[in-house]
């Protein structure tokens, strides 16, 4: 199909009359595409904090010091840390179906091999693999939230996207633990193999190509690449006999260092990665620090991550409304559209105001909260005080995160995984940094 003519069947589905479609997917097939994108990105954030329970255990099993194994986790990050550099532009030229299987695969066998290694050696490369393959799931599932959801609607579904990378951090940590001490630590990589082979298959079968650089609105019948079938649900081709000729290169994977070359990107960038390494701080340093304070046992120190993540996971209830309202607030007392479809006025539209009015108490509030309860932990107050602090403060980070992570893509719709790639390497590094002094800051 030519440019013409996916230009006039997107045409065909008018909405009140309003210039084109932005997509021609109905709102349940927008929820199932992004709740598969959501389900890959959930395994990103997994794979690390599933592990961390696992560490004396390994180190025991391979004969290794538990240095050695805390030398996987941090291969782990600095591969996460880069890794979605290289997934990123691909999944903006090649399309999201294709990244999607090739790094689910690879995944897949990495987890299987893990399973079943017995050297260290093995696993501190099968670990940079891992991370290497699933760390950029994160960027690409925003990037499908662009694809479907209209800026005015954006907020819900990316809120999806933050429920599933949040409630990870809280569930891992527990779930890791359980499955080493009921069956063993290859059994937390068995799980992980489980998972991603069900992700594999309902990537393959269910989810449609969206990125909007090859099948526009979702009408025009992408390319088939390989091996890959075709979706067997959700497909909205106007012309099935023929393919887009679609202009595609080989990806640059330095791309996404580009996006802070923007003023507006750098500050939104270094914003949300500041509070990302505080976020990261707390949870490194939370089962060392309750162990201490509060005398807990291995059990105890893996459930005290569930307020935080609880806190977390509600938040994402309130953040897609809240935003969905102010977007609809802002452009209202500029007498625009509310249902604006195309999302065609973003560079005119103070798209930063209408996403910023509604993080500035959440963000006094995380300050607020974060100040207290580290002069709780100091003065050894009651648990009870602690963890519902850890609640609050897991509440209104994560609607922050919404917030920055929301605007990010709005400032960069038509790169928005390249955008948040960019986004992780600021984020993972300042975390990394932060994360390296936090003990020595403690003692």
């Amino acid at each position: 199909m030519t440019t013409e003519k996916a230009t006039n069947a997107n045409r065909e589905h008018p909405v009140d009359g309003i210039g084109e479609t932005y997509s021609v997917f109905t709102t349940i097939e927008k929820w199932c595409i992004v709740a598969l994108a959501s389900y890959a990105a959930w395994m990103s954030t997994l794979s690390s904090f599933i592990y961390f329970p696992a560490i004396p255990t390994l180190s025991r099993a391979l004969g290794v010091s538990v240095h050695k194994i805390d030398l996987t986790v941090t291969t782990y990050m600095a591969v996460a840390t880069i890794a979605p550099m290289l997934v990123g532009d691909a999944a903006e030229k090649l399309g999201r179906r294709p990244v999607y299987a090739v790094i689910l695969a690879i995944y897949f066998v990495a987890n299987l091999a893990i399973a079943l290694t017995e050297t260290y050696q093995a696993l501190l490369a099968l670990r940079a693999l891992q991370a290497l393959a699933i760390s950029g799931t994160f960027s690409i599932a925003y990037g499908v939230v662009v694809d479907v959801a209209t800026p005015a609607e954006r907020g819900s579904f990316a809120a999806l996207v933050s429920f599933a990378v949040t409630t990870a951090p809280s569930i891992g940590p527990v779930l890791g633990g359980s499955l080493t001490s009921a069956a063993g630590w290859p059994w937390i990589f068995w799980f992980l193999c489980i998972i991603s082979g069900s992700c594999l298959a309902a990537m393959l079968f269910l989810l449609p190509e969206t990125s909007r650089n090859i099948v526009g609105n979702g009408s025009i019948r992408p390319l088939n690449y390989l091996w890959i079938p075709s979706p067997l649900v959700m497909r909205h081709w106007e012309v099935e006999e023929t393919s887009p000729t679609h202009a595609w290169r080989v990806p640059n994977p330095f791309q996404s260092l580009m996006i802070l070359r923007r003023k507006d990107n750098a500050i939104i960038i270094v914003a949300c990665g500041l509070l990302y390494a505080v976020y990261t701080c707390i949870n490194a340093s939370l089962s060392t620090l309750f162990v201490n304070v509060y005398h807990l046992n291995q059990l105890e120190a893996g459930l005290i991550y569930l307020p935080f993540g609880i806190g977390g996971a509600l938040s994402t209830f309130v953040s897609g409304r809240l935003l969905n309202r102010a977007w609809r607030a802002a452009r209202t007392r500029r007498n625009l559209p509310t249902d604006k479809v195309a999302g065609d006025d973003l560079d005119s539209f103070p798209v930063e105001k209408a996403r910023l009015q509604v993080i500035w108490m959440p963000m006094f509030v995380t300050a607020g909260s974060i100040i207290t309860y580290g002069w709780v932990l100091h003065y050894r107050k009651p648990i009870a005080i602690s963890l519902s602090l850890q609640f609050v403060a897991g509440f209104c980070m994560q609607l922050d995160f919404s917030v920055y992570n929301t605007l990010l893509v709005d400032k960069n719709s038509k790169e928005p995984v390249v955008a948040q790639a960019s986004s992780n390497i600021v984020r993972c590094s300042l975390a990394a940094l932060a994360v390296s002094f936090v003990q020595r800051i403690i003692d």
